[in-house]
């Protein structure tokens, strides 16, 4: 934000749209989240305190899930428009996102990454961070976090704890290497319960859910 530093994480999809997590863009008593002119876009950032290396974009649009359900959190998803289009490059380039029968089995290996807080009661990260967790089934899924997952909603973690996105890594990338060697975009950083606790996963927003949106919204 223009004014309060690190929000949210996104993806680029695109050299002119990316892709966050829908409850980044809701207005607060405060702030005007859902305003695009709200807004400046770091791209290839990697430390916090050197957004000169990195290359600053302004949002020309931003549509939210018409679905969103603040409540539950389903459907959180959204897509920003850039206001020109980013120069592609070895430090930003596009996820792939993956096709509606795209599968991320259970017990799959996926990365999260983002400057959200290292501990539930730190700062926020200064440092890019990345983090190796699991997806986990959705019907196990679901009865560790009390029925609140939906089908469009993809979990993953750690089940013993201690590796988790936190508050500042929300809308950030949950990302599958798969065998083609390509980066497939599997989730965006959601909710969860808290941070890296036992039992306790990380819920996403399931991409595969939201192919023909993203197209339909975009033409990527």
């Amino acid at each position: 934000m223009n004014t309060q530093g690190h929000v949210c994480g996104a993806s680029v999809i695109s050299n002119r749209w990316l892709v966050t997590a829908a409850h980044c863009v809701q207005d607060s008593e405060k702030f005007k989240y859902s305003q695009p002119d709200q807004w400046e876009v770091y791209l290839g950032l990697l430390n916090q305190g050197e957004t000169s290396k990195s290359t600053l974009k302004r949002v020309k649009r931003i549509i939210s899930h018409p679905q969103y359900d603040h409540l539950s959190d389903d459907n959180d998803i959204a897509l920003m428009e850039l206001d020109s289009p980013v120069t592609l490059s070895q430090n930003i380039w596009p996820v792939c996102l993956p096709e509606a029968t795209h599968d991320f089995p259970a017990g799959k290996s996926v990365w999260i990454t983002g400057w959200g807080k290292q501990r539930e009661k730190n700062a926020i990260a200064s440092l890019l961070q990345k983090a190796e967790v699991r997806i986990i089934n959705n019907t196990v899924c679901n009865k560790l976090m009390d029925d609140g997952i939906t089908p469009r909603m993809i979990c993953a973690g750690v089940l013993s704890g201690g590796v988790d996105a936190c508050q500042g890594d929300s809308g950030g990338p949950m990302t599958s290497t798969e065998s083609s060697g390509h980066m497939f975009l599997a989730g965006v950083v959601s909710w969860g319960d808290g941070c890296g606790r036992r039992n306790r996963p990380g819920v996403y927003t399931r991409i595969t859910e939201y192919r023909s949106w993203i197209r339909e919204m975009t033409g990527v």
